[in-house]
């Protein structure tokens, strides 16, 4: 369901959610204020079971894409064998264990092999893995594979850096940690092509 405000500034905003879903998530989220302690029932609270409901959908719709057709839905053939790469590719998601967010930059590059890919496609590669319950080693090898799979390409390779938000507000509470990961296939396995890929994505070139 689509559901369309217009905003005092003048914007429409457009709100994606299912509705069957909703009513069950917002149930739910209002238990679990009165079980931390909380009354739902009191002005600033009322309508936070719906607000976070609505939340939740947002920031797992990734579930709903299908990353490989994201790919597909724009292979263009092409004859250009040289590093195609998108970095600072914003990260923003939910780690499974605590459902606390992390964020961060991922830094993508594959190396054609007949075919190429629309460029924005492999930002929404990156989005519609990141918007589910994630760990950033999974996230990054789910990203190479879906290139991999879709363009066959010579080689990909995926670099995130990411801050968890579950080390900075709880346990070792860590407020500086940077985690990175990274995972490569083909041409990207061969020293010098991977160290040419992170120095491109290292340099500010813009």
């Amino acid at each position: 369901m689509e559901k369309q405000q217009k905003s005092l500034l003048g914007y429409e905003k457009i709100e994606k959610f299912a509705p069957e879903k909703l009513v069950e998530l917002q149930k739910h989220y209002k238990a679990i204020l009165e079980l931390i302690g909380e009354d739902p029932k009191r002005e600033g609270l009322q309508d936070t079971p719906l607000r976070v409901a609505k939340s939740i959908q947002f920031l797992t719709q990734g579930y709903d894409h299908d990353p490989i057709e994201t790919l597909l839905s724009a292979k263009f053939k092409e004859d250009y064998r040289e590093m195609v790469i998108v970095k600072d590719i914003e990260v923003f998601s939910l780690c499974e264990h605590h459902m606390i967010p992390f964020i961060g930059k991922a830094h993508v590059g594959y190396i054609p092999n007949g075919y190429i890919t629309g460029l924005s496609k492999l930002a929404r590669v990156v989005e519609a893995y990141s918007r589910r319950l994630q760990v950033q080693e999974r996230l990054t090898s789910q990203i190479k594979e879906a290139i991999q799979a879709a363009l066959n390409p010579l080689g990909v390779a995926v670099v995130i850096e990411a801050k968890h938000l579950c080390m900075s507000m709880r346990g070792v509470q860590k407020q500086s940690a940077v985690t990175t990961t990274s995972d490569f296939t083909g041409a990207f396995e061969r020293a010098e092509t991977r160290a040419e890929f992170i120095s491109l994505i290292g340099s500010r070139l813009h």
